[in-house]
């Protein structure tokens, strides 16, 4: 009897098997790069609820389309998996449209035409917030510059009655008026605090006489920032949504927030309970944060499951930014060369972090700029590791890895470290990084993409945004030219170093995904993974080099819903 029921058995599961629920989405109509590990491409891709269910030739999509199939026509457009921006600042996104935007600033005098005019209209006693401003991109110089830095004097003027601060690109100083450092108690007598700044990892410019010049650097900026206005939660969430709509605007589907605080995960949280993140977000615990850090640590790491939230990372903040001059060099600045920069964390306090992040389940992820920063990370990474052999896939990162040793570049392989580097840096910076490291620094260790993947290494890529756009084509074509946005120079700085085509691809998508944990669920268009999609106006992966620049981002789709539409 056995045998008679057997045969129509097989018939009927032979038959479910060939009947395919249909896909809520189909996407065919143009060139679609799946970024897996064979650098295929597809003709249609199919999706079921976020995921996606098929990935092949058109033909094979056909059993997947039914009437109530949405049909998604490329028309001829490049479409890859979504781009995840590998470090950057979320809030710092929405903030940045919010407060005065000096990015754009072609010198000291429109930025004080611009806070004359914020001035105008503000309250008395009101803060004036801005940041942006890098002295080094600027057309022409005031003539009045201490230690590399224009003075206060002219801000003061234009705004005696309110308090002025303006952050720097990077981020790791702050420009303020005579009113804020009134407000902050800093003066010509308040020497000794100074003193105990720069003894911990922060400087305060003075002039010959020693009055404050109204520049603070890296951990000296916290003297202004305590007195700084509080922002409030209706300010946050227009920051979180201005924030979502630029990177949806951006094709960034993934974003890895590189520092968040206690406040900062609340709202996240209440944003995700309300259906309103649209970007799925990997947080990095604010290392200065230590109570928040230790609190997590004995927690815990927070895996979401629906794939939006995700808190299993610690970042440490190791050392400042070269614009400031506060990356931690071996040897002294070029143009300051009785200063090295400096360390903003003990080094015993990143092996403590490294070890408890290892025993606890955390990445630890540590900014680092200079060569004698990443050395010493590296150092003590290594010191956790071997005195942790049982953790084995531990994918410690260190954010920026800018300005490297020669013989430091293999060990971030040969200690699975992974080097999350902002290609967009290097257009931006390099002009004039050559005057702070001189040329053979820069030759021989300074955004070293190749050499690193040559090894070995992954290397994940991002903007810094709000320190850069958070725009990912600007970033790619750094990556594969090594130019400036002016296409300057013909040919590349340090050519031997650019990325290929694919390696860009790869950077902002599946070793992106890599340094979260999440390759197995997103950063390449393989069946079963999320269904995030960036669409692009043109072949980024075959046009001209000089039309890069070009592209537009013309539809964003995350879990396989369009969030943006050009």
């Amino acid at each position: 009897m056995k045998r008679y029921f057997f045969l129509p058995i097989i018939i009927l599961l032979f038959s479910c098997a060939e009947k395919r629920t249909p896909a809520d989405m189909v996407i065919l109509g143009g060139n679609i790069y799946t970024a897996n590990k064979d650098n295929s491409m597809v003709e249609a891709v199919a999706v079921i609820d976020d995921k996606i269910v098929y990935a092949g030739n058109v033909a094979g999509v056909e059993k997947f389309k039914d009437e109530s199939t949405q049909l998604l026509d490329l028309e001829g457009k490049t479409m890859t998996p979504g781009f995840i921006e590998g470090h950057a600042h979320f809030f710092g996104v929405g903030y940045f449209e919010l407060d005065l935007d000096l990015m754009k600033a072609k010198n000291y005098d429109e930025i004080v035409e611009m806070v004359r005019l914020a001035a105008e209209k503000a309250e008395p006693g009101q803060w004036i917030l801005g940041r942006g401003w890098h002295q080094d991109k600027w057309d022409h110089l005031p003539e009045n510059m201490i230690q590399g830095f224009q003075t206060h004097d002219r801000l003061s003027a234009v705004s005696p009655n309110n308090p002025v601060a303006l952050e720097h690109a990077s981020g790791h100083a702050v420009q303020v008026n005579a009113k804020a450092m009134e407000i902050a108690g800093v003066n010509q007598l308040s020497k000794e605090s100074a003193r105990a700044i720069s003894e911990e990892g922060g400087e305060i410019i003075r002039d010959k006489n020693g009055n404050p010049t109204g520049i603070f650097n890296e951990l000296a900026t916290g003297l202004i920032y305590k007195h700084m206005p509080v922002a409030d939660d209706e300010r946050d969430r227009q920051a979180i949504d201005l924030a979502i709509k630029a990177c949806l605007r951006n094709g960034i589907t993934s974003f890895h927030d590189a520092g968040v605080t206690r406040r900062n995960i609340e709202l996240f949280r209440q944003a995700k309970r309300n259906g309103l993140l649209g970007v799925r977000l990997y947080l990095m615990l604010g290392g200065d944060d230590k109570a928040l850090v230790h609190e997590w640590l004995k927690r815990g790491p927070e895996i979401d499951s629906t794939n939006w939230l995700t808190i299993r990372s610690i970042k440490l903040y190791c050392d400042g930014a070269l614009g400031s001059r506060g990356a931690w060099l071996l040897e002294p600045y070029t143009d300051r060369v009785d200063f090295y920069g400096m360390s903003t964390l003990s080094m015993d306090s990143v092996v403590k972090i490294s070890r408890l992040g290892l025993k606890n389940g955390f990445q630890v992820c540590s900014h680092a700029i200079g060569d004698r920063a990443n050395r010493e990370i590296l150092d003590r990474y290594e010191i956790a590791f071997k005195e942790n052999s049982e953790v084995i896939d531990h994918r410690f990162r260190i954010e920026h890895a800018q300005h490297l040793h020669p013989n430091d570049i293999p060990r971030f392989a040969q200690l699975g470290v992974l080097p999350a580097m902002q290609a967009v840096h290097m257009s931006s910076d390099r002009p004039w990084a050559i005057d702070r490291l001189g040329e053979k620094r820069i030759k021989d260790g300074a955004y070293m993409w190749q050499s690193l993947l040559k090894t070995g290494a992954k290397v994940i890529n991002g903007t810094d945004a709000p320190v850069e756009p958070i725009n990912p084509i600007a970033s790619f074509y750094a990556s594969v030219s090594r130019r400036t946005l002016k296409g300057e120079p013909e040919g590349g700085y340090e050519a031997e170093e650019k990325m290929t085509r694919e390696q860009a691809l790869i950077s902002y998508t599946l070793d992106a995904a890599y340094g979260a944990f999440e390759e197995k669920i997103k950063g390449s268009i393989e069946v079963g993974k999320l269904a995030d999609f960036t669409i692009f106006s043109q072949d980024i992966m075959t046009v001209e080099e000089n039309d890069l620049l070009k592209t537009e981002v013309m539809m964003t789709v995350v879990g396989g819903k369009i969030l943006f539409k050009k």
